[in-house]
């Protein structure tokens, strides 16, 4: 039998077509519904709320592959790299589908230290990158100020990064949704999927409240609730957990003008073209619960302010607390399972943003082609399976 979705040209609506069901509506699982139903797939997403409104919508939408990169992190590095690589192509083509912008900020990234051991930490760092390559460059306080004029008089040093990015993260979001259903695609929201279906071994559908829907394949890309899904073998299950993260949002006023991107010990700032500038972020192990808490939000201010002080009399315009997929080695779990039919898109953690390109080229191609682009190979589902373990008997 043959179980590939079936495409047609331009009419995924047709009622014949069994649907790719996409089990996620946050930026990654619209981006594959995106991408899947602009070549013809026929692509139901379901979100058990609104969608794009939980970790993506509480992102600050960095795109630092550069900044980011720890002195274990070279694998990462290849791949959140070539993420960013293909951002231009994936927003010029949602442009076409969606018919708004989303632009891409080009402003580059400050990383500065607030004294001694900020500047001993910085040096490592510094020295790390320009090792691998990378373009960085080595900057005195002086220095990073006349790039920055805002950052604090105590900066004692910093790395400049130009090639690191910025994404407005809700409007990517906004403009996913409208091109998913140009295209053809359903959004489900507030319909959480209960289960996976499966027939002799192969994924056929899912399951919700108001029923079950046949599918040619399904994809988890559910975040922090992928493991939360049910009919998938608790062995095969992706070992992903929520990691909460509070977030402020300030509001620039006219005098004010921070054009690139600060990041300092415990805190960054990302300036965005509506006026809006995004102080981030906690990181706290406390499972599934979302309250905004004083200490969160003092220490941010605190730490916001210790770099860039003329923060102190900016509106705060939000709180917002998100939940990250972390997995278990924080690293992003993309591709084929081993069922068949079931692919997995998940466990991006504070990457998801950054990654969303990647990981829809990757998954869209997977399901309709049969190819891999080879990006996610570290980061495939069966890494954190037994030697020689499979689904069977399911």
């Amino acid at each position: 039998m043959d179980w590939s979705p079936e495409v047609t040209e331009r009419n995924p609506g047709d009622s014949a077509q069994r649907p790719v069901c996409i089990v996620g509506g946050g930026v990654i699982g619209l981006a594959i519904g995106w991408r899947l139903a602009r070549k013809g797939a026929a692509v139901e997403v379901f979100d058990l709320s609104t969608a794009g409104r939980g970790a993506s919508w509480a992102a600050a939408g960095m795109l630092a592959p550069l900044s980011e990169v720890g002195f274990e992190d070279e694998g990462f590095l290849s791949l959140g790299r070539e993420s960013l690589r293909l951002y231009p192509q994936f927003l010029e083509e949602l442009k076409e589908d969606a018919g708004v912008e989303v632009r891409l900020d080009t402003q580059g990234t400050l990383i500065i230290g607030l004294d001694r051991d900020d500047a001993e930490r910085l040096r490592r760092l510094c020295e790390f990158r320009e090792h691998l390559g990378l373009p960085v460059k080595w900057l005195s306080g002086t220095e990073a100020r006349e790039i920055e004029p805002l950052v604090s008089p105590r900066t004692s040093s910093a790395i400049w990064i130009p090639d690191d990015h910025q994404v407005d993260n809700r409007a990517l979001v906004e403009a996913l949704k409208t091109a998913l259903r140009k295209c053809g695609g359903t959004l489900h929201e507030n319909r959480p999927v209960e289960a996976v279906l499966n027939e002799e071994g192969r994924v056929n559908g899912v399951k919700t409240e108001e029923g079950e829907i046949g599918a040619a394949c399904v994809v988890i890309a559910a975040g922090c609730w992928s493991k939360q899904i049910g009919g998938i073998p608790k062995e095969l299950l992706p070992p992903v957990r929520p990691v909460k993260g509070q977030i402020i949002t300030l509001r620039q006023d006219k005098l004010y003008s921070l054009p690139h991107v600060i990041r300092a010990p415990d805190a960054y700032l990302v300036p965005k073209g509506d006026g809006r500038i995004i102080l981030g972020a906690s990181e706290e192990e406390m499972g599934f619960d979302t309250t905004i808490t004083a200490g969160a939000v003092y220490r941010l201010l605190e730490r916001g302010w210790w770099a860039v002080p003329s923060i102190y009399d900016l509106e705060i315009q939000e709180i917002v607390a998100g939940l990250r997929p972390g997995s278990r080695d924080h690293d992003p779990i993309v591709g084929k399972t081993t069922i068949e039919g079931l692919y997995y898109a998940t466990g991006h953690y504070r990457h998801g943003i950054l990654l969303t390109p990647a990981t829809a080229f990757e998954v869209s191609d997977l399901i309709l082609e049969g190819r891999s682009s080879g990006v996610f190979a570290p980061f495939g589902p069966t890494r954190f399976l037994p030697a020689g373990e499979s689904a069977v008997g399911w």
